[in-house]
């Protein structure tokens, strides 16, 4: 049911936009109280956060080749993530905004923490393996391009949005040559 209830708020959100979605056109939707839906989701923002947890659970399921260099691996891991959330671009976006309102301030945190949980994993879907002073320049570093590119890639509409993947390309590029990646 979970799954089923993020599902129908995706479907929805792209006919409506995320801001006029509310719980109660999805459990209208699904023909379901909105206690059902409280059992999964206590609020809108859960959802947010279920989707961009299915993201990460999409990285993390393929398996990235330890023969590949980190930044090769980085690329792939990231990619992954992107790829999980392109089939609702859109809305993903909207999503965003929702969380960057000035009102949402608690929203706004939990976004920053968001992102440090989905940077740790990707450290951990590449095999990253620094400690110490530099784990934490890595972590910096690695949380401003999955920063930067993401918001580069809620802008892109070139074909499987390509340009996005060049810029991932290029700022790990960068990252490689300062020996980030270890």
């Amino acid at each position: 049911m979970r799954q089923q209830i993020l599902d129908t708020a995706l479907q929805l959100a792209a006919k409506t936009g995320w801001e006029q979605l509310t719980l109660q056109q999805i459990a209208g939707a699904l023909q379901i109280s909105l206690a059902d839906i409280y059992c999964h989701y206590r609020t809108k923002d859960d959802l947010v956060d279920a989707w961009f947890d299915r993201a990460d659970a999409a990285m993390l399921s393929v398996p990235i080749g330890a023969d590949l260099s980190a930044t090769a691996r980085l690329q792939q891991a990231m990619q992954c993530w992107l790829a999980a959330l392109s089939p609702c671009h859109k809305v993903t976006g909207q999503m965003l905004l929702y969380k960057l309102e000035p009102g949402h301030i608690h929203l706004q945190l939990g976004g920053i923490l968001r992102i440090s949980r989905t940077v740790q994993w990707l450290r951990e879907a590449a095999g990253l393996t620094a400690s110490g002073v530099a784990r934490v320049g890595q972590e910096l570093a690695l949380s401003s391009v999955f920063v930067a590119v993401f918001i580069y890639w809620l802008n892109d509409n070139s074909a499987a949005q390509q340009r996005s993947s060049a810029l991932l390309s290029n700022m790990l590029k960068q990252g490689h040559k300062l020996a980030l990646w270890h």
